[in-house]
């Protein structure tokens, strides 16, 4: 009577406490579940030493507690135990909670133990349970698998209603399966009235992925004729998936085929905004076409659409690829003058992009417009400066960037070794000297040549081809 008594004043006491808060009697359980030494058999042996009235929402709350830090087969060892030991039976919505928990960590053993045990207890599977299980199992690898849980769906007593089609399209298509996920949305067509526009979206985005220009098309005449006007996303999507198609096999017909795309947005009164834009300058930055970027990004200018500061990083980032360093400085001018303020990889990036094509100089003008922006965070341009100053030879200017840095309290990754010209290799890109090379050569070849001059280079020429005939006579012999 009174163990029973005492078994009773636990269990209210747990179920009392609420969802956010550990009792301190469960720590130490969360700990065994969390730790990783043992195996299992020794994790259940240890469980069975709690003297714990265990109910079926704080097995729930335990799950979430060790989640983030325990091994999830553990975790899947602990909810059997529990299970095995509830004081009541294990509710349907702890039971999909678990298989949620499961599919978070992206363990498919473990979860598919979980849904045939859902199966053969006859317990009834939430549409949000078989959403999260089929994303996770199309990003495993797996859309077979999924597809045939949805097809499955009335032996775990889950419907097949709008919740559930919408879940297994958009898992398909996020991941590029756009056919088959085309298939499920054609057989299910009476039953997504009220969401045919989010299944739309998720199909567009799917052809997008492909890259298949085509069947995008296709998908965008097909909200026209259910009476569902395509909206930004969807133009956007669709834009990109023109622009990726056309920078692998048609770069030239970048900008006329997008600025077509963006009339027709106008046609239904959706202006294009700076994604728009933006979408088209990244693929002509991938494409080396510095004419047409700077072109769209005056575009801008005049349209209603104002650049950010990702259209002006695309077009200076091109710019100084293609050794334009002037254009670029004088645009990133423009932007701090327009009042723009970017982000801190605006600056890691084109700094970056600097050093790598061995113009420091530019990279020093640029960190200081940083600086005065006063936005902060410059260690990692710190990180990369020092050390590409000293590997020139350039330790002074080091030493001075290592000192400012120290004065600013910045935390550095760079080792105070790569100031010490004993330990610092020197490093001479051989690029610049063939530049220069090359440069004399043709300087050189445009000067205008004398008789005299010709006829001796030709006496030169005949000098060095008989020494060749010597040698080889000598080497005979």
């Amino acid at each position: 009577m009174h163990t029973n008594k005492s078994k009773n004043f636990l269990c209210s006491m747990y179920s009392a406490v609420s969802h956010n808060q550990v009792p301190l009697e469960l720590q130490e359980m969360c700990k065994v579940i969390s730790t990783s030494i043992g195996s299992l058999d020794d994790l259940e042996s240890s469980l069975d030493g709690f003297r714990v009235c265990l109910t079926s929402p704080l097995v729930t709350q335990i799950m979430d507690s060790c989640k983030h830090e325990a091994p999830t087969r553990r975790l899947l060892r602990f909810f059997l135990w529990s299970n095995k030991r509830l004081v009541s039976e294990m509710k349907n919505e702890d039971f999909n909670h678990a298989i949620r928990v499961l599919a978070e960590k992206k363990d498919h053993t473990a979860m598919q133990i979980l849904i045939s045990d859902l199966r053969k207890d006859g317990r009834v599977m939430e549409a949000q349970t078989f959403g999260l299980i089929a994303e996770t199992l199309v990003k495993l690898g797996r859309e077979d698998e999924a597809l045939g849980i949805y097809k499955n769906l009335d032996k775990f007593k889950c419907p097949r209603d709008s919740k559930t089609v919408t879940a297994i399209v958009s898992a398909l298509c996020a991941e590029g399966h756009a056919k088959k996920a085309y298939g499920v949305f054609w057989h299910h067509k009476d039953l997504l009235s009220e969401v045919k526009p989010c299944i739309y979206r998720s199909l567009l985005y799917g052809w997008s992925m492909l890259e298949n220009v085509k069947e995008a098309r296709k998908i965008i005449k097909e909200m026209k004729g259910d009476g569902i006007m395509p909206d930004l996303f969807c133009f956007n999507t669709f834009l990109k998936c023109l622009c990726e198609r056309n920078l692998k096999r048609n770069p030239s017909g970048l900008v006329p085929e997008a600025l077509n795309v963006m009339m027709e947005m106008r046609s239904y009164r959706i202006e294009p905004n700076s994604i728009s834009y933006n979408i088209l300058l990244s693929c002509l930055g991938r494409a080396r076409r510095v004419q047409e970027s700077c072109r769209m990004l005056e575009l801008m200018k005049k349209s209603n659409c104002a650049p950010d500061w990702v259209s002006y990083y695309l077009v200076v980032k091109v710019l100084y690829l293609t050794g334009r360093f002037g254009k670029g400085i004088k645009i990133v001018d423009e932007m701090i003058v327009a009042g723009l303020v970017p982000d801190h990889k605006f600056y890691y990036d084109l700094i970056g992009v600097l050093c790598g094509v061995e113009r420091v100089n530019f990279a020093l003008e640029l960190f200081e417009r940083m600086k005065r922006s006063t936005i902060g965070g410059y260690g990692p341009v710190y990180d990369v400066l020092i050390p590409k100053l000293c590997t020139e030879g350039n330790f002074e200017k080091g030493k001075e960037l290592w000192d400012e840095a120290m004065a600013m309290d910045v935390t550095l990754c760079c080792s105070i070794d790569v100031l010490d010209p004993s330990i610092t290799k020197i490093f001479k890109p051989t690029r610049k000297v063939e530049e220069e090379v090359r440069l004399q050569n043709c300087i050189t070849a445009n000067i205008p040549k004398t008789q005299a001059q010709v006829s001796k280079t030709r006496r030169n020429v005949n000098k060095k081809m008989e020494s060749k005939k010597r040698q080889k006579k000598s080497a005979s012999r």
